[in-house]
């Protein structure tokens, strides 16, 4: 047993050396970017920055243009596993919404990075393209896992694995049921919605929290709001809450 748990332990401090040595890499190529440009920024340059080699970057990273637009490539199957492995009481869409909750609390971490890495795709529109196929992809990974949960013996027809243009792909789309897609789609829309308005108005709430305040909105069907008063803060809260 104590091989076991050492070699476990191993694992995981690799693990986080391998994300601090991605998370360190996209930094210093988003920081570098925002100053000179995505087209000015060599590999090289990124790496020296990063403190690594330029061949310990394409350890991480398949392109130059990579390292921009995936900073965090497993976060959508975190994402999808945290549905997958939530309680079978909760509704697909509280699922979905506890899952990527949980996924933006580290955007507010590191949250100048991410704000960084917007203005460097506005100024690069082929890496905001590839950012948006990159997106899409995803979401049609997390419809499918959606559909699954809804309907685990797949009766409805649901395509195959989540894998990014394999089977299950772009030509399977018809595939996946109205439901599973629109929820997939809203949630991402749900979390650009939030993170907007936290930069635009930095209430005293967390991604995370405003977050789930979007969803409250969502599962009462979006009907309008109270009118606000003196006792009620920008974010929609009372001061109780």
């Amino acid at each position: 047993m104590q091989c076991v748990t050492n070699k476990g332990a191993g694992a995981g401090l690799r693990e986080r050396k391998k994300q601090a040595t991605r998370a360190a890499l996209s930094e210093a190529a988003v920081r570098l970017a925002a100053e000179h440009g995505a087209e000015n920024v060599t590999v090289e340059a990124i790496s020296n920055a990063a403190g690594v080699s330029p061949r310990t970057f394409f350890n991480y990273f398949d392109s130059h243009d990579d390292v921009f637009v995936m900073m965090d490539p497993d976060v959508g199957e975190r994402v999808r596993r945290a549905i997958r492995d939530a309680p079978a009481e909760l509704s697909p869409l509280d699922a979905v919404r506890e899952a990527m909750a949980a996924e933006l609390a580290e955007v507010e971490r590191r949250h100048e990075v991410w704000s960084l890495r917007a203005k460097v795709f506005q100024k690069s529109p082929h890496l905001l393209a590839r950012g948006l196929g990159l997106h899409m992809a995803e979401e049609r990974d997390l419809a499918r896992t959606i559909a699954r949960r809804i309907d685990p013996d797949g009766h409805s027809g649901q395509g195959g694995p989540d894998l990014h243009g394999g089977p299950g792909g772009p030509c399977e789309d018809a595939d996946i049921e109205l439901y599973p897609r629109l929820l997939a789609a809203v949630a991402g829309t749900a979390a650009r919605v939030a993170i907007e308005h936290w930069y635009a108005h930095s209430p005293p709430l967390t991604f995370p929290e405003i977050f789930r305040d979007v969803f409250t909105h969502l599962s009462a069907g979006l009907p309008q709001p109270p009118a606000q008063t003196d006792d009620r803060p920008s974010d929609g809260r009372t001061t109780e809450s």
